[in-house]
């Protein structure tokens, strides 16, 4: 199994990011939090942030030996052995550490973001399973800790990590460009090249999604795919490099046609994995995952990328919660307009299917996303397709545009509210009182299990 960068995931939930960093203030600034929340994330945040730093080679309390800039997944080495590192978990672990930077919340990260940027430049070049540099092997999904490959039986290839891994970087060379570092930012741009070349030529084809489970097309890996091209389009323009601009605008456009083919009408929600012979529902975080790592405060509620507040986000976001209402004991009681422990996905096997910190902060960290974009505009539209979702708060809404001066955005805002900040605090619930985070937590008891002080 993957680290699934918790860190990242928390902080962002509450202005602050990740499993308890603080996130970009220009995607994050002002979520509105209860007193409750505001106070074990002041608590927590620090905690989590020198976990994740503890992971980081090559002076990492906990980084077992890695090399310099290269982040692991889990310091846990049995039951499971994660301490590999990951260019999906690392490339979302720096895109946070990266944000932190450039925002000017702590200007001690630089060199860390340097060591990453050179490792993840060293990884590129490694020779592994799924290929070389200019066959394949940008897709592989995990490394020895020494740089090295893992040369065992895998899912792959994993087609997510170049797209994530060049979007951190790009955010990287976006600052330099701004602030007089043009020859760093011209060797990033090498790096940022190949992903960016490699996702335009590969995004058609098939791999692992980001469970490392199914084999097929992922709407995560689509949707950080775009966002990818559309970013690196924009780059490439400012480099004035025109012809990579209009290849990756070209490809941008045609991976946003190709996200609208998750979405099932007549299921109303996101299909995860297309062209996977899978036996499952399509119910899946993933989806969850995809909208808040494609979040875009200036896009507004649209639909075509699924952004938060769109209405099939949110009516996936309830189909997915529901999915996982009645077969964790743990959930047992829980008015069904209130948040819950929230897993993978329902037919989850792995260590027996449990909940997952990260994916019960993803189910919040929508709804805080979400309710920034609404406070922003001042007014929140109900349709057809998200009827279901708002009227888990207002049975008696219809569709309509309701403005912020009205009583139905105020009791909608309420209820959004209220079920945002439940799922964070069902995540303190069961947090031990160190605040380390695992990967789990059992569906029966709620204690934690699978990977300890996951990153």
């Amino acid at each position: 199994m993957v680290s699934k960068a918790i860190v990242r995931l928390f902080a962002a939930i509450v202005a602050l990011s990740s499993a308890s960093a603080l996130k970009l203030p220009a995607e994050a600034e002002k979520r509105q939090l209860s007193s409750t929340v505001t106070s074990w994330v002041t608590t927590e945040s620090p905690i989590a942030k020198a976990g994740l730093l503890a992971n980081i080679g090559p002076d990492g309390a906990k980084d077992g030996g890695a090399a310099s800039g290269v982040v692991i997944a889990s310091p846990s080495t049995s039951n499971p052995d994660y301490l590999y590192t990951w260019t999906r978990d690392s490339s979302l672990v720096y895109k946070w550490i990266i944000d932190q930077f450039t925002a000017g919340l702590d200007s001690t990260l630089r060199t860390g973001i340097q060591n990453w940027v050179a490792s993840e430049g060293r990884l590129q070049q490694v020779s592994n399973p799924s290929g070389t540099v200019s066959t394949g092997g940008l897709g592989e999904p995990k490394f020895n800790i020494d740089e090295t490959a893992f040369t065992g039986a895998w899912g792959r290839p994993q087609r997510d990590g170049p797209a994530l891994r060049a979007i951190a970087m790009m955010r990287y060379v976006n600052w330099l460009l701004n602030n007089s570092g043009s020859t760093e930012a011209a060797t990033i741009w090498t790096y940022i090249k190949l992903d960016l070349d490699y996702v335009a030529s590969n995004w058609g084809s098939t791999g692992y999604d980001l469970w490392e489970e199914v084999s097929g097309n992922s709407f995560f890996t689509t949707a950080v795919q775009h966002r990818s091209m559309r970013e690196g389009a924009k780059l490439a323009t400012a480099l004035g490099d025109t012809t990579r601009a209009s290849t990756y605008t070209t490809q941008a456009g045609s991976l946003l046609c190709y996200l609208q083919n998750y979405w099932s009408s007549s299921n109303g929600y996101i299909i995860s994995n297309l062209n996977a012979n899978n036996g499952r529902s399509g119910l899946d975080t993933n989806s969850i995952l995809a909208s808040i790592h494609t979040f875009d405060p200036n896009a507004g509620c649209e639909s075509a990328t699924f952004q938060p507040c769109s209405d099939k986000a949110l009516a996936n976001h309830k189909a997915v919660v529901d999915s996982f209402r009645s077969i964790y004991s743990i959930n047992s009681g829980i008015a069904s307009n209130r948040g819950v422990a929230v897993g993978r996905y329902k037919e989850d096997s792995y260590y027996n299917g449990n909940p997952w910190y990260l994916c019960t902060f993803a189910a919040a960290e929508q709804l805080y996303d979400a309710l920034y974009t609404w406070n922003k505009t001042a007014s929140i539209t109900v349709t057809s397709t998200s009827l279901s979702f708002f009227q888990q708060f207002l049975s008696t809404v219809t569709a309509g545009t309701y403005a912020s001066t009205t009583s139905t955005y105020s009791t909608l805002i309420a209820g959004v509210q209220q079920m945002a900040d439940d799922f964070v605090l069902i995540n303190k619930q069961y947090t031990p009182s160190s605040g380390a985070l695992s990967e789990q937590y059992t569906k029966s008891a709620g204690t934690p299990t699978s990977a300890s002080d996951l990153t």
